[in-house]
């Protein structure tokens, strides 16, 4: 059964996905289960997009784990205007491997695509995370126009689909079994493996990665 730390067998990993996805939430599990197994990792929030859910708001207890943060300027202030990390490069240039987690449309990928020829150069992996649940992506059909959006904006290409499918706190065996059908669908529209299937670690569901849910909440 393939890990989360198994994805990362390039320089750079970009981790993108609608919003909603839990995009954040894997990027920062990516880049734990990375330092864990004693590489050095960094991990760059460039989803310089949506405020809400980004792996600033971890941080602290990414440090705490030897993952270097990157992070905008503004994060985490009450100013919060697009801007890369001051010390973006080191996505491409710094020791061991980096992960980034990018805005999930065509206007939050525009920052791969200012970037392409340096991902190309460094080596990467980009990989799509797929949530049946969430209004946009409820059809696999409306989660491959974002694809295709993504790959449009940034001149990149997907190397995978990570299906993240979940209700958050709400999330039973069920659910994640209901959502691999229409995964597996995305997968043959989108003509790019399914990988793997995530599931919260208060669900043991054979055949699936478990991930810890540690993103900010709204409420």
């Amino acid at each position: 059964m393939i890990s989360l730390k198994d994805l990362a067998t390039e320089k750079v990993t970009v981790i993108s996905g609608p919003y909603g996805s839990g995009k954040t939430n894997v990027a920062v599990n990516l880049a734990m289960d990375i330092a864990k197994s004693g590489q050095v990792c960094r991990i760059a929030d460039l989803d310089i997009v949506n405020p809400y859910f980004r792996s600033a708001d971890n941080a602290k207890m990414l440090e705490s784990l030897g993952v270097q943060t990157m992070i905008p300027t503004f994060a985490n202030t009450n100013v919060d205007i697009p801007a890369l990390p001051p010390n973006y490069q080191l996505l491409f240039t710094g020791e061991g491997r980096s992960v980034a987690d990018v805005g999930g449309d065509g206007d939050g990928a525009a920052v791969l695509g200012m970037s392409h020829d340096q991902y190309v150069e460094a080596g990467y992996k980009m990989y799509f995370v797929y949530n049946r649940y969430r209004y946009i992506t409820s059809e696999p059909e409306g989660a491959l126009e974002v694809l295709e959006a993504i790959k449009r904006a940034s001149g990149l290409e997907f190397h995978g689909i990570i299906n993240n499918s979940n209700l958050g706190e709400e999330t039973n065996e069920k659910i994640i079994l209901d959502a691999i059908p229409y995964a597996e669908r995305l997968s043959e529209i989108a003509k790019l493996p399914l990988l793997l299937t995530t599931s919260p670690d208060w669900v043991e569901l054979e055949n699936t990665v478990t991930i810890t849910d540690i993103t900010k909440k709204l409420f």
